[in-house]
C-alpha cells in the first residue's frame, strides 16, 4: 500500500507595519490608558526612579492608587509571563509612587502639580508617549497649541475613580469643575468599597488633594435628587458628567432573601470605611466569589475582631466567617492572592454551592442558608447556566447573611421624561460606551455606568475620554494627534547578566493574626530598592527590536545556531502562505523567478527575549538592536 504524499502545512506570518511595533510593547498595548509599563519598569531597572514615576504617572492621575489596587491587565498580557511569571509591574509602580508620587510629599499636592508642569515644559519624557499622556497635553496647554476652555463649567456626579479621572483632565483643559459627592468623603468606592487593608486612606486623600490642587472643587454630602436635582445641575453647568457607578448590592430572589439579618456587602463595606454600626452577628455567610465577597469576607473577620476586643470576649466569642461560591476553587472569578489571603486569615470556604433558601427563626431573623450542590457554572459555550444537582443540599446556620453577588448603579434622581434622557429596558441611562454621549447634548455618562462593571483603570480610561469629548463639543475645537515615530539603534545594547533566569521576586505580607485586628493594617508589603531593582531588571524591555536588513544578510544561519529560545528560522519563500500581504510582497520583490530561489527569515515574537546574541553573531551586520518610539503629539487645529 501506498502512503500518501507528505505536505508540508504553509508558514503564516506578519510584515511588521507601523501598528505592529506598538502591539509589540504588550504591557501597553493591554492597558486602557497605554501606561508606558515597560518604560517605567526599565527606568527603575536603570535606577531612574524620578523618570519611572514620571512615566507611570503620565496617562493615569489616580496611578498612586492603581499602585495598589490596579487589577493589573498589563501584567496578564506581560511578554515575561511566557517564559516563565510575568514582572510584577504593578507593585514596581507602588515602589515609584511611594517615593515621587503626592503620598511622598508630606501634603504638598501643590509642589507635584508645579513638578509636573516643570517635566512636561522641559519636555522631559520617555519612549512612548501615547495619546493619553499627560506631559505632551499639558505641555500644549502650557504653549496655546490646545486653547484653554476658559469660562466653560462642567459640573461631575460621583467622585469614583471615572469621575476623578474626567475632573483632572478638564481642569487641565481649563474648565471649571465642580464635583457632587453623596458620601462624606472623596473617591467613590475607591474610599468605601476598597478595604484600608488594600488601599490606605492616605493615598487615596493625597492623590485626590492633586485634582482639588488644579482647582477641581468638591461639594461632599450632596445626593443630586435630595440636596440638589439634576435640572439645576444642568442650569448651573454647560455639561454634566454622570459617573455614579454601580454601589448598591444586587439582591437575591429566593426565600427568606429579604429577612432580617441579611444584608448587602457593598453597604457593609461602607458602613466599616466610614464607621458606622455594621449590625454583625456571630456567625456570618457571605455569598459570592468575586474580589468584593473577599473584601467584604476578610472585613468582616476584621470588625468581629475590633467588636469583640472591645467587649473583652474575643478569645471565648470568635466570629466565624464562611465564604460560599457558585463556582469551584478552579473557577472563582477572586484573584489567587485574595483567595489565598482569605484561607490564611480564618475564612472558612465553601465552593460549588447555590443558594436555595435563606431560613428564619420566629422572629423573621436569619437563622441559616439551604444550599445545593452546583455541578458546573458556564456550559460548552461559556454562557453562565448553572447546573445543580438538587438531591445534594448543605444548611450552614448563621444569624447574617452578605451578599456580594453583583453591584447596581442608582439613578433614582434621572427623570426620563423631565431630563430628556433615553433609559433602557434595565432602567439604566442609553449612551454611546465610548464618547459617555447621551440623547441629551450636556449630559455624559462615564465609568461603570456607560459600559458595566470592569477594572478601576478601565473607569479612569472612560473619565479622560470623555473629558475629550465635552472639550471639542463645548468649544467646537477636536483634539487631534500627530504620529511620530522613530527605530533608533542601540550599538551599545547590553542586558543585565543572567536577567533570563531571575525569578519573580514576590511581595511579603504581614502575619495573618496581625492582619485581622485592625482595618487599616497593609497586608501587602511594597519592595525596598534593592528588590524593586531586581524585579524590573527582569523585563524583556519590548520596545526593543531586532531589525534585519536583508540586502546584507549572506544566509549563514549564525543567528538561528545561537538564539537561545529558538525564536529564529531561515525557511524557503515557498513555504509562505500568501496571508498578510505577504504574497504580493513576494511577487513585487521575486518578479517572475519562482519562490523556491528565496529565502525569509521568520521570528517568533512570543519566544524573543531580547538577548541581543543574534546581532552580535551576525558577520555582515545584517541584524541591529533597535528601540522603537513613537510620541502621539496633540494638537488642535482650529478652523
Amino acid at each position: 500500500m501506498r502512503s500518501a504524499p507528505f505536505t508540508r502545512v504553509p508558514l503564516t506570518a506578519e510584515i511588521p507595519k507601523l501598528g505592529y511595533w506598538k502591539s509589540q510593547i504588550k504591557c501597553q498595548a493591554a492597558c486602557p490608558v497605554h501606561t508606558d509599563a515597560r518604560g517605567y519598569v526599565r527606568a527603575i531597572a536603570d535606577g531612574d526612579d524620578e523618570t519611572a514615576y514620571l512615566i507611570a504617572r503620565g496617562p493615569n492621575p489616580l496611578a498612586s492608587i492603581c499602585g495598589r489596587v490596579c487589577g493589573a491587565p498589563c501584567e496578564s498580557e506581560c511578554r515575561r509571563g511566557d517564559i516563565d511569571r510575568p514582572v510584577s509591574i504593578r507593585a514596581l509602580k507602588r515602589y515609584v509612587c511611594e517615593r515621587f508620587g503626592p503620598e511622598a510629599r508630606a501634603g504638598r499636592a501643590d509642589g507635584l502639580v508645579e513638578f509636573l508642569r516643570s517635566a512636561a515644559a522641559s519636555r522631559r519624557g520617555h519612549a512612548a508617549q501615547d495619546a493619553e499622556e499627560l506631559l505632551p497635553l499639558l505641555r500644549a496647554t502650557l504653549e496655546g497649541e490646545i486653547p484653554l476652555a476658559t469660562g466653560r463649567s462642567v459640573g461631575i456626579v460621583g467622585s469614583g475613580p471615572a469621575g476623578l479621572a474626567a475632573a483632572h483632565d478638564l481642569a487641565i483643559l481649563g474648565f471649571k469643575v465642580t464635583i457632587y459627592e453623596m458620601e462624606p468623603v472623596l473617591a467613590g468606592m475607591l474610599a468605601l468599597g476598597i478595604p484600608q487593608y488594600r488601599l490606605p486612606r492616605e493615598v487615596i486623600r493625597a492623590e485626590v488633594a492633586v485634582i482639588e490642587a488644579l482647582g477641581v472643587r468638591a461639594v461632599t454630602s450632596c445626593a443630586v435628587g435630595r440636596d440638589v436635582s439634576l435640572a439645576e445641575l444642568r442650569e448651573r453647568h454647560d455639561a454634566v458628567v454622570i459617573a455614579v457607578g454601580a454601589k448598591r448590592s444586587r439582591g437575591l430572589p429566593i426565600p427568606g432573601g429579604d429577612a432580617k439579618g441579611v444584608l448587602g456587602g457593598v453597604e457593609f463595606l461602607r458602613d466599616v470605611a466610614l464607621g458606622e454600626t455594621t449590625g454583625l452577628g456571630r456567625e456570618i455567610v457571605v455569598i459570592g466569589g468575586g474580589n468584593v465577597a473577599f473584601d467584604v469576607g476578610r472585613s468582616v473577620l476584621r470588625q468581629t475582631s475590633i467588636d469583640a476586643a472591645r467587649t473583652a470576649l474575643r478569645a471565648a466569642d470568635d466570629a466565624v466567617v464562611h465564604l460560599c461560591s457558585l463556582e469551584s476553587l478552579d473557577d472563582m472569578p477572586a484573584d489567587d492572592v485574595e483567595i489565598i489571603e482569605g484561607d490564611e486569615e480564618g475564612i472558612r470556604r465553601h465552593n460549588s454551592l447555590g443558594p436555595v433558601e435563606i431560613t428564619t427563626d420566629g422572629q423573621g431573623r436569619v437563622a441559616g442558608v439551604v444550599f445545593r450542590r452546583c455541578l458546573r457554572v458556564f456550559d460548552d459555550q461559556g454562557r453562565f447556566s448553572p447546573e445543580y444537582d438538587d438531591d445534594d443540599r448543605t444548611t450552614i446556620a448563621c444569624d447574617t447573611v452578605l451578599l456580594a453577588i453583583g453591584q447596581a448603579a442608582d439613578l433614582s434622581f434621572v427623570d426620563a421624561e423631565r431630563d430628556g434622557l433615553e433609559l433602557d429596558a434595565r432602567g439604566l441611562l442609553v449612551c454611546d460606551p465610548v464618547t459617555g454621549r447621551t440623547s441629551a447634548g450636556d449630559v455624559f455618562v462615564a465609568g461603570d455606568l456607560a459600559y458595566g462593571p470592569k477594572l478601576l483603570i478601565h473607569a479612569v480610561a472612560s473619565g479622560k475620554r470623555i473629558a475629550r469629548e465635552i472639550y471639542e463639543t463645548l468649544t467646537g475645537n477636536a483634539i487631534r494627534f500627530e504620529d511620530v515615530e522613530l527605530h533608533l539603534a542601540l550599538p551599545e545594547y547590553r542586558r543585565e547578566p543572567g536577567y533570563e533566569r531571575l525569578k519573580r521576586v514576590p511581595l511579603g505580607a504581614i502575619d495573618a493574626a496581625e492582619r485581622v485586628r485592625a482595618h487599616d493594617a497593609t497586608v501587602e508589603l511594597g519592595y525596598d530598592e534593592p528588590a524593586a531593582r531586581r524585579e524590573a531588571s527582569r523585563c524583556l524591555d519590548c520596545g526593543v527590536n531586532t531589525i534585519f536588513d536583508g540586502s546584507k544578510c549572506i544566509l549563514c544561519g549564525g543567528c538561528v545556531d545561537v538564539c537561545p529560545s529558538e525564536c529564529l528560522r531561515i525557511v524557503s519563500a515557498a513555504r509562505l502562505a500568501s496571508s498578510n500581504g505577504l504574497g504580493g510582497l513576494l511577487d513585487r520583490v521575486l518578479g517572475r523567478r519562482p519562490r523556491t530561489e528565496a529565502s525569509a527569515i521568520l521570528k517568533d515574537e512570543t519566544q524573543c527575549i531580547r538577548c541581543a546574541l543574534c546581532a552580535e553573531r551576525c558577520p555582515t551586520g545584517a541584524i541591529t538592536m533597535e528601540r522603537f518610539t513613537f510620541e502621539e503629539v496633540p494638537r488642535c487645529p482650529i478652523a
